[in-house]
């Protein structure tokens, strides 16, 4: 579940929320409100740079987490990393004009980033010890199925399109599918085990999303996120020492891999891919900035073959055709869809951190 994002990012966003009928284009957008009024239209190999940032960073970032656990503590590592991105995207905001956050604020950013990274990163960093970060990946992309749950049972507590039952039916069948398969469960009680950590891990994700879009903030995006990464940063530290992962553990025991691994987390995964991210949002449909959340797990999956050997087997391919499709039957319903005109809550990856929705300062 990243530093998707993160998703930090830290809430949901919804791809339909663009026109149903449009076609998939990278044609620019008029510019936002928030952009400058000699700003020169960005050019087509800009948003070909940007797209290509969260499609390859975030889909790396599972692997990426896998190198890095290596020889550090799991919950240790994602809870420094998010701190000192945290500051990173805290000095950002704060030069760029944003205000600081309230003493409510804070605790709106405490609550969801508990949920969206301590719950949901957490797990994925836990998880990667028994499971292929590839399968991983797979498995936090059923994150629109919870949503969609949650949100019938807990939010707009309206039913579901068929079409959105379809998709959530599809999507469990694809989860079943890959249980058993080499890498989650075939090899053991700690993969399956593994993979029940994901999923319960996806799970307070899209809790943790559908609070920030139900709660809202008047903080800016960059703020919002750096709130949700600091809290969350706090919470899984708590957590590591609660595991005892401070019990023998010594810097001199971190391999170079491990270090760079760490690094590309922070720079690549929290703050470039964060950053072009944004800036997508601010000059092409979201719609199509959304279609990150189908590539990063085929992209987690063919990386982990081609740099850590993980198992890609013609099951888990297959599950992996379910579970994508199912991801796209629900986040491709056209908006107003659902009863009550609610569009159906796209997914985030958990694997790095992605944008907040809800907020409503300027990015």
């Amino acid at each position: 579940m990243d530093a998707r994002g993160c998703a930090a990012k830290f809430a949901v966003m919804t791809p339909s929320s663009g026109r149903a009928d449009a076609a998939p284009t990278l044609t620019a957008r008029s510019p936002s409100p928030s952009s400058s009024p000699g700003e020169a239209e960005p050019s087509i190999v800009q948003i070909l740079l940007a797209f290509a940032a969260i499609y390859l960073i975030w889909g790396s970032t599972y692997l990426a987490i896998r190198f890095a656990i290596e020889t550090m503590p799991p919950l240790g590592m994602a809870s420094v990393r998010f701190l000192i991105a945290g500051t990173m995207m805290y000095a950002w905001a704060r030069r760029l004009g944003a205000r600081p956050p309230t003493p409510r604020q804070w605790r709106d950013g405490a609550i969801s980033g508990t949920l969206l990274l301590a719950g949901g990163n957490g797990a994925v960093v836990v998880a990667e010890q028994w499971v292929p970060s590839g399968l991983v990946a797979l498995l936090v992309a059923a994150v629109p199925i919870w949503l969609v749950l949650l949100d019938t049972l807990f939010g707009s507590r309206r039913r579901p399109s068929g079409r959105a039952l379809a998709g959530i039916l599809l999507g469990f069948a694809g989860v079943g599918l890959l249980a058993g398969s080499p890498g989650v469960g075939q090899g053991g009680a700690r993969e399956l085990l593994g993979a029940t950590i994901v999923m319960a891990g996806s799970f307070s994700w899209a809790a943790g999303s559908l609070y920030s879009r139900q709660r809202g903030s008047s903080l800016r995006p960059r703020m919002l996120v750096a709130s949700q990464m600091l809290c969350g940063g706090v919470v899984l530290g708590v957590l590591a020492l609660a595991a005892g992962e401070a019990s023998g553990f010594s810097l001199a025991d971190v391999s170079v891999r491990s270090w760079m691994a760490f690094v590309y987390l922070i720079v690549a995964g929290a703050i470039i891919g964060y950053g072009a991210y944004i800036w997508l949002l601010t000059v092409v449909e979201p719609a199509r900035v959304g279609t990150y959340a189908y590539v990063n797990p085929v992209v987690a999956m063919v990386l982990g073959w081609a740099f850590a050997g993980e198992p890609v087997s013609g099951r888990a391919l297959l599950a992996a055709a379910v579970i994508l499709g199912s991801v796209v039957v629900i986040t491709s319903e056209p908006t107003g869809a659902r009863r009550g005109g609610r569009a159906a809550p796209t997914p985030v990856p958990t694997g790095d951190v992605a944008a907040p929705t809800g907020s409503r300062g300027s990015v």
